[in-house]
């Protein structure tokens, strides 16, 4: 396959930063970070933002990306979390007197009652409690860093003994709140031929993720290890050298000698994104996803570390958003500005009435395989 072809398939996992110091004003300079030009149409839609205010968030979730790291050491053990809060960085912290620390980083602080490492604690003992399942009428938990909790979703309507166990459970083990939810969240595979796609053992199709040194990345419930995989065309593309799903939904695959991995990202139109890194943003950043079967939509992270109880079985440490994807977008890409984020997932709803999409994130993949992410 020629590398222009293998261009319009390689994407990208978006990923998003965090905002900037309070009261900071953020005004586009020749200094400022601008978005690439294919997010743009896609942050405008689906964010509701005019061109000057989508450079103005990029510029202000970049900055904010690069001051958390400081923000973060000057509240120590104390660190609460971060999360964007219009245009501000703001970061918890347990301990009043970290306070002026993190204020004088240019963050913004939250008194919280629970750390960053208490809430993840609890959810770890969550996703011990479920083992490989939770009951049908759960549909997952994550860490709401600006809510200072551990949310419980349940199935609205869900009863019986089995889901009344698992959330008294779940509650003993720290601070959690139940929320009810009407989302079914499933897999977005898909058999419908069209756009940035590629397709397993001849069969079920699903998107590139973004190009590593020797194939790209993509989700695992997409195929499993020795697995084939051809492009649009139906041209031989290569085999999964690793897949892991459930428990974790991520797989790579290993492109024979006539792909070119490229540091590209499908833009539908709008023009490809280069791939800068893979730096990993946080809540309330904005993030956008292409996908074979949808492309571009964006929306903003809501939750990192959540674990997804689908049908097919539990997945833990996903990102979510509320940006939307439907079947075949699996496996798809996810940027923040120019920063991979990670792969598509599943989640619920669709492109026309809106969802909740869920990401693997990329950095965790390229750590498990060794895999080194190809960028401009």
């Amino acid at each position: 396959m020629r590398s222009s072809s293998t261009r319009r398939k390689q994407a990208l996992v978006a990923i998003g930063a965090i905002g900037l110091a309070a009261g900071a004003a953020v005004a586009l300079t020749p200094a400022a970070t601008a978005a690439p030009a294919a997010l743009v149409p896609a942050l405008q839609r689906d964010l509701g933002l005019s061109t000057e205010q989508v450079h103005q968030r990029i510029t202000a979730e970049t900055s904010a990306r690069a001051l958390l790291p400081t923000a973060r050491t000057a509240a120590g053990e104390a660190f609460g979390g971060s999360w964007l809060d219009q245009g501000a960085l703001v970061v918890g912290v347990t301990d009043a007197n970290r306070a002026n620390a993190v204020r004088s980083t240019g963050a913004r602080p939250a008194v919280v009652t629970h750390s960053a490492t208490d809430l993840d604690a609890t959810k770890a003992a969550i996703d011990r409690q479920a083992g490989a399942g939770a009951p049908t009428g759960v549909a997952g938990w994550y860490v709401d860093v600006p809510s200072n909790s551990v949310v419980l979703t349940v199935r609205r309507g869900a009863t019986g003994a089995d889901v009344t166990s698992f959330v008294d459970k779940a509650k003993a083990a720290g601070p959690v709140r139940v929320a009810e939810t009407t989302e079914s969240p499933r897999l977005f595979a898909g058999s419908i031929v069209g756009g940035n796609a590629y397709y397993i053992n001849g069969s079920s199709r699903c998107s590139v993720g973004f190009s590593v040194e020797g194939g790209f990345v993509t989700a695992g419930h997409c195929g499993t290890q020795g697995s084939s995989a051809t492009g649009s065309d139906q041209s031989p593309l290569g085999t999964f050298g690793g897949s892991s799903f459930p428990g974790n939904d991520y797989a790579w695959v290993e492109a024979n000698s006539s792909w070119t991995p490229s540091p590209t990202v499908n833009g539908y139109g709008n023009g490809n994104v280069t791939v800068g890194g893979s730096s990993e943003a946080g809540v309330g950043q904005s993030v956008c996803r292409s996908g074979s079967t949808t492309g571009w939509h964006c929306g903003t992270i809501q939750a990192t570390n959540s674990t997804v109880n689908y049908p097919q079985g539990t997945v833990t440490g996903l990102t979510k958003t509320n940006a939307c994807a439907e079947p075949g977008d699996s496996g798809g890409s996810w940027v923040s500005g120019d920063q991979a984020q990670g792969v598509t997932s599943g989640g619920s709803g669709d492109c026309s009435s809106g969802g909740t999409t869920y990401f693997q994130p990329v950095n965790e993949i390229l750590s498990v395989y060794g895999l080194s992410l190809v960028t401009g």
